[in-house]
Protein backbone atom coordinates (compact mmCIF):
# COMPACT_ATOMS: atom_id res chain seq x y z
CA UNK A 1 0.00 0.00 0.00
CA UNK A 2 3.07 2.41 1.28
CA UNK A 3 4.85 1.53 -1.83
CA UNK A 4 1.93 1.53 -4.38
CA UNK A 5 1.35 5.41 -2.87
CA UNK A 6 4.93 6.50 -2.85
CA UNK A 7 4.83 5.17 -6.75
CA UNK A 8 1.52 7.22 -7.59
CA UNK A 9 3.10 10.01 -6.08
CA UNK A 10 6.72 10.22 -7.89
CA UNK A 11 4.02 9.29 -11.08
CA UNK A 12 2.25 12.60 -10.72
CA UNK A 13 5.09 14.71 -9.73
CA UNK A 14 6.70 13.38 -13.17
CA UNK A 15 3.56 14.02 -14.69
CA UNK A 16 3.37 17.64 -13.90
CA UNK A 17 7.28 18.65 -14.43
CA UNK A 18 6.59 16.78 -17.90
CA UNK A 19 4.30 20.07 -18.47
CA UNK A 20 6.82 22.04 -17.42
CA UNK A 21 9.09 21.26 -20.01
CA UNK A 22 6.81 20.47 -22.58
CA UNK A 23 8.33 23.09 -25.09
CA UNK A 24 10.69 20.44 -25.76
CA UNK A 25 9.63 18.37 -29.38
CA UNK A 26 9.96 14.17 -28.07
CA UNK A 27 12.36 13.22 -30.33
CA UNK A 28 11.21 10.85 -33.06
CA UNK A 29 12.74 6.69 -31.81
CA UNK A 30 15.86 6.39 -34.19
CA UNK A 31 16.94 9.93 -33.76
CA UNK A 32 18.16 10.03 -30.20
CA UNK A 33 21.94 10.19 -29.58
CA UNK A 34 24.56 10.00 -27.16
CA UNK A 35 25.30 14.21 -26.93
CA UNK A 36 21.63 14.51 -26.64
CA UNK A 37 21.79 12.56 -23.82
CA UNK A 38 24.89 13.94 -22.28
CA UNK A 39 22.97 17.86 -22.89
CA UNK A 40 19.69 16.19 -20.78
CA UNK A 41 22.49 14.96 -18.10
CA UNK A 42 23.63 18.22 -17.40
CA UNK A 43 20.20 19.96 -17.64
CA UNK A 44 19.42 17.51 -14.96
CA UNK A 45 22.16 18.43 -12.84
CA UNK A 46 21.94 21.96 -12.79
CA UNK A 47 18.44 21.93 -11.94
CA UNK A 48 16.54 22.41 -8.73
CA UNK A 49 12.84 21.70 -9.33
CA UNK A 50 11.53 18.24 -7.91
CA UNK A 51 8.72 18.22 -10.53
CA UNK A 52 11.19 18.84 -13.49
CA UNK A 53 13.75 16.68 -12.50
CA UNK A 54 11.52 14.29 -12.39
CA UNK A 55 10.36 14.36 -15.79
CA UNK A 56 13.91 15.37 -16.97
CA UNK A 57 15.15 11.90 -15.45
CA UNK A 58 12.04 9.95 -16.75
CA UNK A 59 13.04 11.49 -20.18
CA UNK A 60 16.71 10.16 -20.29
CA UNK A 61 16.35 7.10 -18.77
CA UNK A 62 13.44 6.68 -22.15
CA UNK A 63 15.97 7.70 -23.83
CA UNK A 64 19.11 5.14 -23.13
CA UNK A 65 16.43 2.29 -23.53
CA UNK A 66 16.36 3.22 -27.34
CA UNK A 67 20.02 4.10 -27.65
CA UNK A 68 22.14 1.11 -29.69
CA UNK A 69 24.74 -0.65 -28.25
CA UNK A 70 27.83 1.28 -29.69
CA UNK A 71 25.87 4.66 -28.60
CA UNK A 72 25.29 3.61 -25.00
CA UNK A 73 28.78 2.71 -24.84
CA UNK A 74 29.83 6.16 -25.90
CA UNK A 75 26.90 7.50 -22.99
CA UNK A 76 28.96 5.39 -20.51
CA UNK A 77 32.38 6.75 -21.95
CA UNK A 78 30.67 10.34 -21.56
CA UNK A 79 29.90 9.48 -17.68
CA UNK A 80 33.29 8.68 -16.75
CA UNK A 81 35.04 11.53 -18.60
CA UNK A 82 32.66 14.60 -18.20
CA UNK A 83 30.69 13.63 -15.05
CA UNK A 84 33.88 12.50 -12.68
CA UNK A 85 35.04 14.83 -9.46
CA UNK A 86 35.59 18.39 -10.38
CA UNK A 87 39.72 18.17 -9.84
CA UNK A 88 40.17 21.87 -9.73
CA UNK A 89 37.84 22.23 -6.46
CA UNK A 90 39.12 18.95 -5.18
CA UNK A 91 42.55 20.62 -5.57
CA UNK A 92 41.40 23.89 -3.68
CA UNK A 93 39.73 21.54 -1.14
CA UNK A 94 42.91 19.93 -0.18
CA UNK A 95 44.81 22.88 0.18
CA UNK A 96 42.16 24.17 2.49
CA UNK A 97 42.86 21.16 4.69
CA UNK A 98 46.36 21.43 4.84
CA UNK A 99 46.07 24.73 5.97
CA UNK A 100 43.00 23.98 8.17
CA UNK A 101 42.73 20.00 9.45
CA UNK A 102 39.31 20.33 10.65
CA UNK A 103 36.04 18.23 10.26
CA UNK A 104 34.60 20.83 7.98
CA UNK A 105 37.37 21.08 6.05
CA UNK A 106 37.64 17.10 5.39
CA UNK A 107 33.73 17.75 4.72
CA UNK A 108 34.80 19.98 1.86
CA UNK A 109 36.98 17.45 0.59
CA UNK A 110 34.70 14.44 0.90
CA UNK A 111 32.08 16.72 -1.04
CA UNK A 112 34.84 17.68 -3.89
CA UNK A 113 35.89 14.27 -4.64
CA UNK A 114 32.52 12.99 -4.99
CA UNK A 115 32.24 12.28 -9.14
CA UNK A 116 29.70 14.01 -10.53
CA UNK A 117 28.31 11.23 -12.00
CA UNK A 118 26.80 9.99 -8.36
CA UNK A 119 24.16 12.85 -8.09
CA UNK A 120 23.52 12.35 -11.57
CA UNK A 121 22.64 8.60 -10.63
CA UNK A 122 21.02 9.66 -7.38
CA UNK A 123 18.43 11.92 -9.38
CA UNK A 124 18.08 9.85 -11.84
CA UNK A 125 16.31 7.79 -9.09
CA UNK A 126 13.45 10.49 -8.93
CA UNK A 127 11.74 9.47 -11.49
CA UNK A 128 8.76 6.51 -11.70
CA UNK A 129 10.20 3.30 -11.77
CA UNK A 130 13.96 4.58 -11.99
CA UNK A 131 15.76 1.87 -9.82
CA UNK A 132 14.61 -1.19 -11.83
CA UNK A 133 15.72 1.20 -15.05
CA UNK A 134 19.52 1.97 -13.40
CA UNK A 135 19.99 -1.84 -12.16
CA UNK A 136 19.12 -2.59 -15.90
CA UNK A 137 21.31 0.23 -16.88
CA UNK A 138 24.27 -1.00 -15.01
CA UNK A 139 23.56 -4.74 -16.42
CA UNK A 140 24.63 -2.86 -19.96
CA UNK A 141 27.67 -1.21 -18.11
CA UNK A 142 28.89 -5.06 -16.72
CA UNK A 143 28.33 -5.96 -20.63
CA UNK A 144 30.36 -3.04 -21.76
CA UNK A 145 33.07 -3.92 -19.42
CA UNK A 146 34.04 -6.82 -20.74
CA UNK A 147 35.96 -5.39 -22.90
CA UNK A 148 36.36 -1.60 -21.72
CA UNK A 149 38.14 -1.72 -18.40
CA UNK A 150 38.49 2.28 -18.28
CA UNK A 151 34.88 2.33 -17.17
CA UNK A 152 35.51 0.97 -13.89
CA UNK A 153 35.06 3.94 -12.25
CA UNK A 154 31.56 4.41 -13.29
CA UNK A 155 30.50 0.97 -12.24
CA UNK A 156 32.36 1.73 -8.43
CA UNK A 157 30.07 4.42 -8.77
CA UNK A 158 26.94 2.76 -9.57
CA UNK A 159 28.04 0.03 -7.09
CA UNK A 160 28.52 2.36 -4.63
CA UNK A 161 24.64 4.05 -4.60
CA UNK A 162 22.99 0.34 -5.31
CA UNK A 163 24.51 -0.62 -2.38
CA UNK A 164 22.95 2.12 0.08
CA UNK A 165 19.40 1.44 -1.98
CA UNK A 166 19.71 -2.04 -1.44
CA UNK A 167 20.88 -2.12 2.13
CA UNK A 168 20.09 -5.33 4.39
CA UNK A 169 17.00 -2.72 5.88
CA UNK A 170 15.17 -2.47 2.74
CA UNK A 171 14.81 -5.49 1.79
CA UNK A 172 11.74 -7.98 2.69
CA UNK A 173 11.82 -11.87 3.06
CA UNK A 174 9.27 -13.61 1.33
CA UNK A 175 8.45 -17.67 2.35
CA UNK A 176 7.53 -18.62 -1.84
CA UNK A 177 5.04 -21.55 -2.28
CA UNK A 178 2.27 -22.38 -4.90
CA UNK A 179 -0.16 -19.84 -3.30
CA UNK A 180 2.56 -17.12 -4.17
CA UNK A 181 1.68 -15.18 -7.22
CA UNK A 182 2.00 -16.25 -10.62
CA UNK A 183 4.09 -13.57 -11.97
CA UNK A 184 6.28 -14.44 -8.84
CA UNK A 185 6.27 -17.99 -9.60
CA UNK A 186 7.04 -17.33 -13.35
CA UNK A 187 10.71 -15.43 -12.40
CA UNK A 188 11.40 -18.16 -9.75
CA UNK A 189 11.50 -20.47 -12.74
CA UNK A 190 12.91 -17.80 -15.08
CA UNK A 191 16.00 -16.93 -12.57
CA UNK A 192 17.01 -20.41 -11.48
CA UNK A 193 20.91 -20.58 -11.90
CA UNK A 194 21.74 -23.80 -10.13
CA UNK A 195 19.34 -26.40 -11.10
CA UNK A 196 16.92 -25.77 -13.84
CA UNK A 197 13.61 -25.93 -13.09
CA UNK A 198 11.82 -27.65 -16.31
CA UNK A 199 8.03 -27.03 -15.55
CA UNK A 200 5.37 -25.57 -13.44
CA UNK A 201 5.07 -29.41 -12.15
CA UNK A 202 8.94 -29.28 -11.47
CA UNK A 203 8.73 -26.17 -9.47
CA UNK A 204 5.53 -27.55 -7.45
CA UNK A 205 8.01 -30.33 -6.55
CA UNK A 206 9.98 -27.84 -4.65
CA UNK A 207 8.38 -25.50 -3.26
CA UNK A 208 4.81 -26.94 -2.51
CA UNK A 209 5.65 -30.62 -0.47
CA UNK A 210 5.79 -30.11 3.55
CA UNK A 211 9.36 -31.23 3.30
CA UNK A 212 10.39 -27.87 1.20
CA UNK A 213 10.92 -24.49 1.17
CA UNK A 214 11.92 -21.62 -0.99
CA UNK A 215 12.24 -18.13 0.78
CA UNK A 216 13.49 -14.81 -1.72
CA UNK A 217 14.64 -10.98 -0.53
CA UNK A 218 12.26 -8.25 -1.87
CA UNK A 219 12.90 -4.55 -2.53
CA UNK A 220 9.97 -1.69 -2.54
CA UNK A 221 11.06 -0.66 -5.58
CA UNK A 222 11.34 -3.75 -7.03
CA UNK A 223 7.97 -5.25 -6.77
CA UNK A 224 7.31 -8.50 -7.36
CA UNK A 225 11.24 -8.99 -8.93
CA UNK A 226 13.05 -11.39 -6.25
CA UNK A 227 16.34 -10.12 -5.69
CA UNK A 228 17.68 -13.49 -4.60
CA UNK A 229 16.32 -16.71 -3.46
CA UNK A 230 17.26 -20.23 -1.86
CA UNK A 231 15.62 -23.35 -2.43
CA UNK A 232 15.34 -25.82 0.77
CA UNK A 233 15.04 -29.58 1.51
CA UNK A 234 14.17 -30.75 4.90
CA UNK A 235 16.10 -34.45 5.19
CA UNK A 236 16.59 -36.50 7.32
CA UNK A 237 20.59 -36.49 7.10
CA UNK A 238 23.30 -34.47 5.01
CA UNK A 239 22.94 -35.26 1.77
CA UNK A 240 26.12 -36.75 -0.66
CA UNK A 241 24.00 -36.14 -3.91
CA UNK A 242 21.12 -33.87 -5.69
CA UNK A 243 19.05 -36.96 -6.94
CA UNK A 244 17.32 -37.73 -3.50
CA UNK A 245 16.13 -34.08 -3.56
CA UNK A 246 15.36 -33.43 -7.03
CA UNK A 247 14.52 -37.02 -8.29
CA UNK A 248 10.94 -37.89 -9.27
CA UNK A 249 8.93 -40.50 -7.14
CA UNK A 250 10.34 -38.76 -4.14
CA UNK A 251 8.32 -39.58 -0.87
CA UNK A 252 8.39 -36.29 1.37
CA UNK A 253 8.61 -36.59 4.74
CA UNK A 254 7.09 -35.14 8.20
CA UNK A 255 8.68 -32.15 8.43
CA UNK A 256 8.74 -32.83 12.11
CA UNK A 257 11.42 -35.86 11.75
CA UNK A 258 13.41 -33.59 9.69
CA UNK A 259 16.99 -32.96 11.55
CA UNK A 260 18.57 -31.42 8.49
CA UNK A 261 17.80 -28.46 6.21
CA UNK A 262 19.53 -28.41 3.31
CA UNK A 263 20.39 -25.10 1.29
CA UNK A 264 20.85 -26.85 -2.34
CA UNK A 265 20.18 -24.35 -4.84
CA UNK A 266 20.85 -20.10 -4.20
CA UNK A 267 20.14 -17.99 -7.33
CA UNK A 268 20.82 -14.20 -7.57
CA UNK A 269 17.98 -12.81 -10.31
CA UNK A 270 19.35 -9.13 -11.15
CA UNK A 271 22.75 -9.33 -13.11
CA UNK A 272 22.54 -5.78 -12.41
CA UNK A 273 23.10 -5.94 -8.76
CA UNK A 274 26.28 -8.04 -9.13
CA UNK A 275 28.69 -7.09 -6.37
CA UNK A 276 25.74 -5.96 -3.95
CA UNK A 277 26.08 -8.52 -1.38
CA UNK A 278 22.87 -9.94 0.26
CA UNK A 279 22.91 -13.81 0.09
CA UNK A 280 24.36 -13.62 3.68
CA UNK A 281 22.07 -12.26 5.18
CA UNK A 282 19.41 -14.41 3.37
CA UNK A 283 20.91 -18.02 4.61
CA UNK A 284 21.27 -16.29 8.49
CA UNK A 285 17.79 -15.16 8.31
CA UNK A 286 16.02 -18.21 6.65
CA UNK A 287 18.24 -20.20 9.85
CA UNK A 288 16.24 -18.27 12.13
CA UNK A 289 13.23 -18.21 10.15
CA UNK A 290 13.10 -21.77 9.90
CA UNK A 291 14.64 -22.93 13.46
CA UNK A 292 11.29 -20.82 14.86
CA UNK A 293 9.44 -23.06 12.82
CA UNK A 294 10.98 -26.49 13.20
CA UNK A 295 13.26 -26.58 16.84
CA UNK A 296 14.17 -30.18 15.48
CA UNK A 297 16.35 -28.93 13.36
CA UNK A 298 19.81 -29.03 14.19
CA UNK A 299 21.62 -29.57 11.04
CA UNK A 300 22.39 -26.71 8.85
CA UNK A 301 23.88 -27.56 5.30
CA UNK A 302 24.71 -26.34 1.63
CA UNK A 303 24.88 -28.83 -1.42
CA UNK A 304 26.99 -26.65 -3.32
CA UNK A 305 27.92 -27.09 -7.38
CA UNK A 306 31.67 -26.31 -8.15
CA UNK A 307 31.41 -24.43 -11.09
CA UNK A 308 35.47 -24.01 -12.40
CA UNK A 309 36.86 -27.02 -11.19
CA UNK A 310 37.08 -28.65 -14.89
CA UNK A 311 38.43 -25.38 -15.59
CA UNK A 312 41.29 -24.95 -13.21
CA UNK A 313 41.25 -29.03 -14.04
CA UNK A 314 42.03 -28.41 -17.85
CA UNK A 315 44.46 -25.98 -16.82
CA UNK A 316 46.58 -28.30 -14.88
CA UNK A 317 46.29 -30.66 -17.31
CA UNK A 318 47.85 -28.66 -19.97
CA UNK A 319 50.61 -27.86 -17.80
CA UNK A 320 53.81 -30.32 -18.29
CA UNK A 321 55.25 -29.63 -14.96
CA UNK A 322 52.25 -29.79 -12.63
CA UNK A 323 53.14 -30.28 -9.64
CA UNK A 324 49.82 -31.59 -8.15
CA UNK A 325 48.99 -34.10 -11.12
CA UNK A 326 51.56 -37.27 -11.48
CA UNK A 327 52.03 -39.18 -14.68
CA UNK A 328 49.69 -41.97 -13.38
CA UNK A 329 46.86 -39.28 -12.60
CA UNK A 330 46.85 -38.22 -16.35
CA UNK A 331 46.10 -41.72 -17.53
CA UNK A 332 43.54 -42.01 -15.59
CA UNK A 333 42.31 -38.31 -16.30
CA UNK A 334 41.99 -38.86 -19.79
CA UNK A 335 39.04 -40.94 -18.86
CA UNK A 336 37.03 -37.54 -18.64
CA UNK A 337 37.60 -37.14 -22.46
CA UNK A 338 35.82 -39.84 -23.12
CA UNK A 339 31.74 -39.29 -23.60
CA UNK A 340 29.59 -41.47 -21.38
CA UNK A 341 32.79 -41.54 -18.75
CA UNK A 342 30.14 -41.49 -15.64
CA UNK A 343 28.35 -44.73 -16.79
CA UNK A 344 31.26 -47.01 -16.70
CA UNK A 345 31.71 -48.35 -13.14
CA UNK A 346 35.61 -49.06 -14.00
CA UNK A 347 36.05 -45.74 -14.90
CA UNK A 348 34.61 -44.21 -12.36
CA UNK A 349 36.53 -46.69 -9.88
CA UNK A 350 39.70 -45.45 -11.08
CA UNK A 351 38.65 -41.18 -11.70
CA UNK A 352 37.27 -41.37 -7.49
CA UNK A 353 40.51 -41.20 -5.54
CA UNK A 354 41.79 -38.90 -8.03
CA UNK A 355 39.54 -36.35 -8.24
CA UNK A 356 39.09 -36.64 -4.33
CA UNK A 357 42.70 -35.67 -3.80
CA UNK A 358 42.55 -33.16 -6.86
CA UNK A 359 39.33 -31.43 -5.37
CA UNK A 360 40.67 -31.20 -1.50
CA UNK A 361 43.98 -29.82 -3.25
CA UNK A 362 41.17 -26.90 -5.52
CA UNK A 363 39.50 -26.44 -1.81
CA UNK A 364 42.44 -26.34 0.70
CA UNK A 365 45.59 -24.85 -1.51
CA UNK A 366 44.76 -22.88 -4.86
CA UNK A 367 44.14 -19.17 -4.37
CA UNK A 368 43.41 -16.35 -6.11
CA UNK A 369 45.88 -13.29 -6.67
CA UNK A 370 44.45 -12.24 -3.55
CA UNK A 371 45.37 -15.16 -2.04
CA UNK A 372 41.30 -16.17 -1.48
CA UNK A 373 39.68 -19.53 -2.71
CA UNK A 374 39.62 -19.56 -6.73
CA UNK A 375 36.67 -21.49 -6.08
CA UNK A 376 33.09 -18.45 -5.95
CA UNK A 377 30.83 -20.65 -4.34
CA UNK A 378 34.01 -21.56 -1.76
CA UNK A 379 34.43 -17.71 -1.10
CA UNK A 380 31.03 -17.06 -0.55
CA UNK A 381 30.16 -19.57 1.77
CA UNK A 382 33.58 -19.58 3.85
CA UNK A 383 33.10 -15.66 3.94
CA UNK A 384 29.78 -16.45 5.72
CA UNK A 385 30.98 -18.36 8.33
CA UNK A 386 30.47 -21.61 7.01
CA UNK A 387 33.11 -24.91 7.05
CA UNK A 388 33.99 -26.63 4.52
CA UNK A 389 32.42 -30.44 5.52
CA UNK A 390 32.52 -32.87 2.49
CA UNK A 391 33.51 -33.78 -1.02
CA UNK A 392 30.55 -35.47 -2.85
CA UNK A 393 31.97 -37.24 -5.83
CA UNK A 394 29.42 -38.39 -8.68
CA UNK A 395 27.12 -36.10 -6.97
CA UNK A 396 25.30 -34.60 -9.67
CA UNK A 397 25.45 -36.63 -13.25
CA UNK A 398 23.64 -33.69 -15.00
CA UNK A 399 25.31 -33.08 -18.50
CA UNK A 400 25.91 -29.41 -16.81
CA UNK A 401 27.47 -30.99 -13.58
CA UNK A 402 29.93 -33.25 -15.79
CA UNK A 403 30.83 -30.44 -17.83
CA UNK A 404 31.67 -28.21 -15.10
CA UNK A 405 32.35 -30.35 -11.95
CA UNK A 406 32.90 -33.89 -13.19
CA UNK A 407 29.96 -34.00 -10.98
CA UNK A 408 31.49 -33.19 -7.78
CA UNK A 409 29.32 -31.71 -5.39
CA UNK A 410 29.87 -29.88 -1.87
CA UNK A 411 28.23 -29.80 1.65
CA UNK A 412 29.26 -26.16 3.44
CA UNK A 413 27.95 -26.52 7.08
CA UNK A 414 27.06 -23.66 9.18
CA UNK A 415 27.05 -24.57 12.70
CA UNK A 416 25.49 -21.27 14.58
CA UNK A 417 28.00 -21.27 17.29
CA UNK A 418 30.80 -21.20 14.95
CA UNK A 419 30.09 -18.91 12.11
CA UNK A 420 31.55 -15.52 13.92
CA UNK A 421 34.81 -17.65 14.62
CA UNK A 422 35.01 -18.96 10.65
CA UNK A 423 34.43 -15.65 9.13
CA UNK A 424 37.02 -13.75 11.31
CA UNK A 425 39.69 -16.78 10.35
CA UNK A 426 38.93 -16.09 6.40
CA UNK A 427 38.43 -12.62 6.92
CA UNK A 428 41.62 -11.82 8.27
CA UNK A 429 43.82 -14.85 6.93
CA UNK A 430 41.90 -16.65 3.91
CA UNK A 431 41.81 -19.63 5.84
CA UNK A 432 39.61 -21.96 5.02
CA UNK A 433 37.84 -23.54 7.47
CA UNK A 434 37.42 -27.33 6.99
CA UNK A 435 36.40 -31.16 8.54
CA UNK A 436 38.64 -33.25 9.08
CA UNK A 437 37.36 -36.07 6.62
CA UNK A 438 38.22 -33.26 3.37
CA UNK A 439 41.88 -32.83 5.03
CA UNK A 440 42.11 -36.36 5.18
CA UNK A 441 41.53 -36.30 1.64
CA UNK A 442 44.10 -34.48 0.40
CA UNK A 443 48.00 -35.91 -0.17
CA UNK A 444 50.53 -35.70 2.01
CA UNK A 445 53.72 -33.93 0.38
CA UNK A 446 55.39 -37.21 0.60
CA UNK A 447 52.80 -39.24 -1.31
CA UNK A 448 52.78 -36.55 -3.70
CA UNK A 449 56.65 -36.38 -3.97
CA UNK A 450 56.30 -40.37 -5.01
CA UNK A 451 53.18 -39.77 -7.04
CA UNK A 452 55.05 -37.10 -9.42
CA UNK A 453 56.58 -37.95 -12.85
CA UNK A 454 59.98 -38.96 -12.84
CA UNK A 455 62.88 -37.36 -15.34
Amino acid sequence: MNTSFFGEMLQTIAERGRALIAGRARRPAGEIRTATLVELCEELLSGRGEASGAARAREILADFQELKIGERIAFFEALAETFGCDRERLLEACAAYERDPSDAAAHKVLRAAEPRRQELIRRLNLAPGATSALVSMREQLLDALVHRDDLAPVDRDFVHLLSSWFNRGFLVLRHINWSSPAIVLEKIIRYEAVHEIHDWDDLRARIDPPDRRCYAFFHPALVDDPLIFVEVALTREMPDAISPILGNGRVPIDPGQATTAVFYSISNCQRGLTGVSFGSFLIKQVVEEISRDLPNLSTFVTLSPVPIFMEWLADERREQKSEVISHSDRLVLEYLDEPGWHQGPVKVAALKPVLGALAAHYFLNVRTDQGRPVDPVARFHLGNGARLERINLMADLSEKALAQSAGIMVNYRYVLTDIEKNHESYAEAGEVVASGAVRRMLRSEKASRALAPQS
